[in-house]
Parts: structure tokens; sequence; C-alpha cells
């Protein structure tokens, strides 16, 4: 999982161990902010399955391009993903609200990793940024098993810095 790429703003590139994630996952998802339609296009040739929302930060190219909000299944799991989920206070009782047919919920905006479930059973998660890392200690992306209507071995991967 991974969200608020900003090539070439915040990086030239995508990290190399990112981009060997991508080649080896069964499907990649990005939470939105690619900034430009290249880094669209890369992920779409490298990966199995991309799925992708588009982010403030992202044109009218990607506009037409992508959804505002994904919705999909995975290994039994239903998903939504959406680039900006609102202030952290009330998310969870929020998204849960916005997203009553999902049971896991992927967002970025904020660069800042997110893990919790709401009280209502609702996981969401954000894997901040590959590319840049705010006032986080490290750039970071998510992976995650999908199988049998479960989601297992949920990792934030810290990238050493550049």
């Amino acid at each position: 999982m991974l969200s608020d790429t900003h090539v070439p703003l915040r990086a030239k590139a995508l990290p190399p161990r990112v981009l060997a994630e991508v080649a080896a996952a069964d499907a990649v998802l990005h939470a939105g902010d690619w900034v430009d339609e290249a880094t669209l296009d890369l992920l779409e040739e490298r990966s199995r399955r991309l799925i992708g929302v588009w982010g403030n930060n992202d044109g009218p190219g990607l506009r037409r391009r992508l959804p505002e909000v994904a919705r999909f299944e995975l290994g039994g799991l239903r998903f939504a993903m959406v680039h900006e989920t609102g202030p952290a206070k009330g998310r969870e009782e929020r998204c849960e609200r916005d997203f009553p047919e999902a049971d896991v919920l992927v967002f970025g905006h904020s660069h800042i990793p997110w893990d919790t479930v709401a009280p209502g059973g609702l996981r969401l998660l954000n894997p901040g940024s590959p590319t840049d890392r705010r006032r986080q200690p490290a750039c970071t992306y998510l992976t995650a098993t999908v199988a049998d209507a479960r989601l297992t071995d949920v990792r934030l991967v810290a990238l050493l810095p550049r």
C-alpha cells in the first residue's frame, strides 16, 4: 500500500525497494497524490493489479484516469480507498459512517502512518509516504496479506533515508 508519492516534487523517483515490492505483490493500492502521470504509468507496467485514487495534488490528467473513491474486493474482504478522510479526531466513527460497506479503508494525505480499528470493526490504514516523511522519523509504506476474508501480516516498512 502506497500513498503520497509526490514524484517528481518530493523525490525524483520511487525508491528501488518500493519498486521491488510492487513487482512482487499480487495487488498494489495507491491512495492518491501521485502528482505525475508517469508514476501511474510506471506502477501500471510493474504491478499485476493496480488500484488507485486521485488526491488533492493530482491534476486533471490523473483525475480523468482515476476515481476519487475506489471500492473493490481482495481475498474476500471489501475495501474502500480515498485520499483524504479529514481530521484525526473522530476519524474512525466518520469513516464507518461514510464507508459502511467496507471491511478495510485505505487512505492517505497526512503522510502519517495509521492503523486502527473503528468500534464497528472497520480497519483504517494509512501507509504514510515512501518519498516525503514530513515530521515522521522515516518514509514508509505498508504490506499485508489478504486471504480467506482476513487481513494479516500488516507491516509498516520504514525506508532508510536517501
